[in-house]
């Protein structure tokens, strides 16, 4: 075979077909590499805007806003371990540049709104990680004042910050991962920054992380501080989860980190996410199964796994359970027992429910948002 190689390069640099060919497999296995190697989502700058933006155009607008504040800068800071966590990572850069005025829904201020009800004595941290948005403080000029942001304000436990991926990472295990590009070039960017982010602001201060389309039902501040949840028989969910800022809880926030790292996939949505959690426990309480985790506490040594009735009662291939008035009793009942309820944004968004509907929703908006609830108008 060796002998016949000098004869097969002779005929392949006589034939120009296949020199012609062979060139064009170049370029294209040249230009894959060159694409996965550079690609970044058109998204990504939108997490990435200097943190001089903010300061040079403060003075450009109107006099009834202010610039929201960076919550590595801004006082009061979280208090480790006593701190309740929302993130908001969407984009919402307009064309020209200019800051965005700060905007959540109905749905977002009654999540924000319940932690803040039910846990008085935690201070509640809604980060915003995109674009620096400047908030309506009111005044003359104000024609359209921002009631839901007003409501979720009208709590004093309540602070509403921005921050910069690059300068948030600063100084953490993520700083030099962060740099590589893995993540700009995601294909579920935004879910996968509220990933990154959820770890690791468990890591810098520790305390609860709540996503945004959950409602609070009860006071958390006296579970014990290492805990999450399950949602299947075979996977932990991210929704809810809370670490000590110190000690056992602040080393699996650092075991979390290091997950995220070596097996972050920007193709697969979930698996840096409730991915990074579950295969965490399963190093820390020695098995795979589930149901073991909940059953033994010793086993896990102090991390707590919650049954799915705590955070997750209603799957989420059952989610118009809470906006359908005949499912009304069975939700109730299924949740009598559950901490915080998760309605699953991702499918109920389009959703919405007429104030005063007899859905599980609403009647937990009713009770465990009051003033969302009545901001939000006729539909909630």
């Amino acid at each position: 075979m060796l002998l016949r190689l000098p004869i097969l390069a002779a005929r392949f640099l006589h034939n120009g077909r296949l020199r012609l060919l062979f060139g064009i497999l170049v370029l294209a296995l040249i230009g894959g590499l060159t694409y996965v190697l550079t690609w970044e989502n058109e998204y990504y700058p939108c997490f990435m805007e200097g943190q001089g933006m903010a300061t040079q155009q403060a003075a450009v607008e109107d006099a009834d806003s202010s610039i929201l504040e960076d919550v590595l800068q801004a006082e009061p800071k979280p208090t480790p371990g006593r701190s309740i966590f929302f993130h908001e990572t969407s984009c919402h850069l307009s064309d020209n540049r200019r800051l965005e005025k700060l905007k959540v829904t109905a749905r977002q201020a009654c999540a924000i709104e319940s932690a803040a009800l039910h846990n008085p004595n935690f201070q509640v941290f809604v980060l915003f990680a995109g674009p620096t948005y400047r908030i309506s403080t009111g005044g003359r000029n104000n024609s359209h004042p921002q009631t839901l942001v007003e409501a979720i304000l009208s709590y004093s436990n309540v602070h509403l910050r921005r921050l910069n991926l690059e300068s948030y990472t600063a100084g953490t295990p993520m700083e030099e991962w962060l740099k590589d590009g893995r993540l700009s070039r995601s294909r579920y960017l935004f879910s996968h920054i509220s990933d990154f982010l959820r770890y690791l602001t468990l890591y810098r201060y520790g305390g609860l992380y709540l996503d945004m389309d959950v409602v609070v039902l009860r006071n958390m501040e006296k579970v014990p501080p290492n805990y999450t949840g399950a949602e299947s028989n075979t996977h932990l969910a991210a929704g809810v989860m809370s670490l000590a800022a110190t000690g056992f809880g602040h080393e699996i926030a650092a075991s979390c980190l290091r997950d995220f790292q070596h097996n972050f996939d920007g193709r697969d949505w979930g698996n840096n996410g409730p991915g990074v959690i579950t295969r965490v426990a399963q190093k820390i309480c020695s098995t795979k199964d589930i149901g073991l985790m909940q059953e033994d506490p010793k086993r896990c040594m102090g991390f707590k796994v919650f049954g799915r009735g705590a955070f997750y009662a209603v799957p989420w291939k059952h989610w118009r359970d809470f906006f359908e008035p005949e499912k009304f009793e069975e939700t109730m009942a299924r949740c009598k027992d559950s901490y915080v309820v998760h309605v699953w944004n991702k499918h109920s968004s389009a959703l919405p429910i007429k104030q005063g509907s007899k859905s599980a929703y609403a009647q937990y908006a009713e009770q465990n948002c009051p003033r969302s609830y009545k901001a939000a108008g006729e539909y909630f």
